[in-house]
């Protein structure tokens, strides 16, 4: 079966990037053949512009004839493979686009499944319920901060006209204090003049009395 069929090849299959290289080569291939096309061209033109008419402009005419037709063909040949260059390109595009989209579509696919199952497993009216009893501890909260915020022995009914008489007062008597300050109280002046001292404080000792006391004996 060998003989007849041959082996398997294992030769790799070209590929896009292969068939793309192979084309750049050939054109730039094709290149060089139509700049040396053009470079004989511009030779015969310099000749045909310093010859007189007769059979050897005649035959180098023909010659430069030649040329440009086969230049244009190189042309064409190049422009052809130009075009498949592009196309080529456009296929690659469209297949490395189609390969993102494929991983974008799996991507999105598997986050589906697990969004899907995370939330499955939440339960909306446990949820709900989680919330309403926040709410109430919330409200509990505010109830005791204002209880406890909550001023002793102050009515709530004083106005602040009230307040500011109040200040003004309380302004004036401060005043006064600060005048009567070098003065004694009046219940420290009841009872006592100014040349008369308590009766608790003793007299200064007389001279005699110093002379009598006994001096203390030194150690």
């Amino acid at each position: 079966m060998n003989r007849l069929f041959g082996n398997k090849s294992k030769v790799p299959k070209p590929t896009l990037d292969d068939a793309l290289g192979s084309i750049d080569d050939r054109v730039a291939s094709l290149d060089v053949k139509v700049a040396k096309v053009n470079a004989e061209l511009a030779t015969y033109q310099q000749k045909l512009s310093k010859m007189r008419d007769g059979p050897g402009k005649s035959a180098l005419k023909q010659r430069a004839i030649k040329l440009l037709r086969q230049r244009k063909q190189l042309e064409t040949q190049r422009d052809q493979l130009m075009s498949q260059s592009w196309n080529i390109s456009q296929a690659q595009m469209t297949t490395e686009n189609l390969k993102n989209t494929m991983i974008t579509v799996d991507a999105m696919r598997q986050t589906n499944k697990e969004l899907r199952k995370t939330y499955g497993k939440i339960d909306i009216d446990k949820l709900e319920d989680m919330q309403d009893e926040m709410l109430d501890l919330i409200d509990q909260s505010n109830d005791l901060q204002a209880a406890l915020g909550r001023s002793y022995d102050v009515p709530d009914d004083i106005s602040e006209s009230e307040l500011d008489a109040e200040l003004e007062a309380l302004g004036d008597e401060l005043e006064l204090e600060t005048f009567e300050g070098d003065e004694l109280p009046s219940y420290l002046n009841d009872g006592l003049d100014a040349d008369t001292l308590p009766s608790f404080l003793q007299d200064e000792p007389t001279k005699e009395e110093q002379k009598d006391k006994p001096v203390p004996e030194q150690v």
